[in-house]
């Protein structure tokens, strides 16, 4: 015959059978259900087929009946706890709006701002003792930068003729155009370039939106590349040249006027 449970005498059967009927919570029901058939005389194997557990899911309800009591048959699971989920925050608001303002700014040892940059920083600005380089990456990108190649911006280049020359390009091409109104007239660019060997170009910490530019200076193989571009439909033209002077210039001018087609109805303005 099989051995009869131990079900410390907490409640009663009657109270363990009230307390079934009356539980609004499914796990606790079952849980209650199943005491109330141990109570009742019954194997705690039957009792786990009765009410649809396994037998060691049983045997852990009865333990732990037997030393809380009713405590011990509590869904858990509803009880809400003050676990702070995900990481905590390396910076306050105040403090990322002050990394903000520090990164638009150079860097204290006058370069660029880098990931192991920002997580140096926060360790002085928080006082702590480890901060991983990963974590300044993070903070490059809450601050709204990005990893971007700088455009190259040649070391001679005026930023302030560029813009008059935009400025004032047009309203030449319009005189043009009145001066010779029997006449088509056609926008062409023309640079030279000489061969050679291209700085390598690496990526930096960049406010989103903004393309960054970085100062290079070229050396030079003794090759020229004459090229003509058409703005309005992207059209180019390429001369490869020995060297640059009056003589070889000429040449091109000559051959680029039969490629293009002028013509007395076409004429060539530089």
């Amino acid at each position: 015959m099989p051995k009869t449970a131990y079900l410390a005498n907490h409640l009663s059967s009657g109270e363990l059978k009230e307390k079934y009927l009356k539980s609004k919570d499914s796990v606790e029901t079952r849980r209650w259900h199943l005491l109330w058939k141990v109570s009742q005389g019954w194997t705690i194997k039957n009792s786990a087929i009765a009410v649809g557990c396994s037998y060691a899911y049983a045997q852990k309800i009865l333990s732990q009946y037997n030393l809380h009591g009713e405590e011990g048959v509590a869904n858990r699971q509803n009880q809400t706890s003050n676990h702070v989920r995900g990481k905590k925050r390396l910076l306050s608001p105040p403090q990322l709006e002050k990394l903000t303002r520090a990164i638009a700014k150079e860097s204290p040892d006058g370069g660029i701002w880098t990931g192991t940059k920002v997580a140096r920083w926060i360790e002085k600005e928080t006082g702590r003792e480890k901060v991983w380089n990963q974590r300044g990456w993070d903070y490059l990108k809450k601050c709204g930068y990005s990893w971007q190649s700088p455009r190259p911006t040649h070391q001679k280049a005026d930023k302030l003729e560029q813009e008059i020359f935009k400025a004032n390009f047009p309203l030449k091409v319009k005189k043009l155009e009145q001066e010779n109104p029997d006449v088509e007239v056609d926008i062409w660019f023309f640079d030279e370039h000489r061969v050679g060997l291209k700085p390598i170009l690496k990526k930096v910490w960049s406010k989103i939106g903004n393309r960054p530019e970085a100062i290079v200076q070229h050396r030079y193989e003794w090759l020229y590349v004459y090229g003509f571009v058409k703005p309005k439909t992207g059209e180019t033209l390429w001369y490869l040249i020995p060297r640059v002077n009056t003589n070889w210039l000429n040449l091109v001018y000559q051959q680029f006027a039969i490629d293009a087609g002028i013509n007395n109805q076409k004429k060539f303005f530089w």
